[in-house]
């Protein structure tokens, strides 16, 4: 039924989920000393996507299409910067176990794999849902710009990362009904 508010806000249970209300944490197994950091300074990050891939098969001028393997997008995070660059180090420090800048040698996946995870609450404080991330490791980790017209603003990276998969644990939503 169409412009029924009444009826839109019946469905609208929670009144909403809000972007806002998350956290994070990510394991880091080479440089564990700013992990208690990590929730209070991702700023930004999101829920993971959830996308499966495609095949089709051609069948007399027609194509018949498939579900294929299930692909993990990589996972985007914001970070503030603080002057103890704690996190950044800590960030470096890993990506540089996984690939040494100076020698080009490589650690095992065992030892660079971890896990990370984005927690969103409901408005009450209540967890809403969590998504644990399970093989995580960053691939990649932003520049900082210095900038002079800067100002009245505080630094922050971006951090990509890459996991073999995600899965969602504990509370798994607020019913509707």
């Amino acid at each position: 039924m169409a412009f029924n508010i009444n009826q839109f806000k019946s469905e609208l249970v929670g009144g909403g989920a809000r972007p806002t209300l998350f956290q994070c944490q990510i394991t880091n197994p080479i440089a564990p000393e700013a992990d208690i950091k990590v929730p209070f300074m991702i700023r930004a990050a999101g829920i993971p996507e959830s996308v499966l891939g495609q095949f089709s098969v051609p069948y007399f001028g027609r194509q018949v299409k498939y579900a294929g393997d299930r692909v993990f997008a990589d996972w985007n995070v914001t970070v503030i910067n603080d002057e103890d660059f704690a996190i950044r180090n800590a960030m470096e420090a890993w990506s540089n176990a996984i690939n040494s800048h100076d020698s080009n040698t490589r650690a095992l996946p065992q030892t660079y794999k971890s896990t990370g995870q984005i927690t969103q609450f409901s408005k009450d404080g209540s967890i809403l849902r969590t998504y644990i991330f399970e093989g995580m490791y960053p691939i990649n980790i932003d520049g900082i710009a210095m900038d002079w017209s800067q100002s009245d603003t505080i630094e922050e990276f971006g951090m990509t990362f890459q996991y073999d998969l995600w899965r969602v644990e504990g509370n798994t939503g607020v019913p509707t009904t």
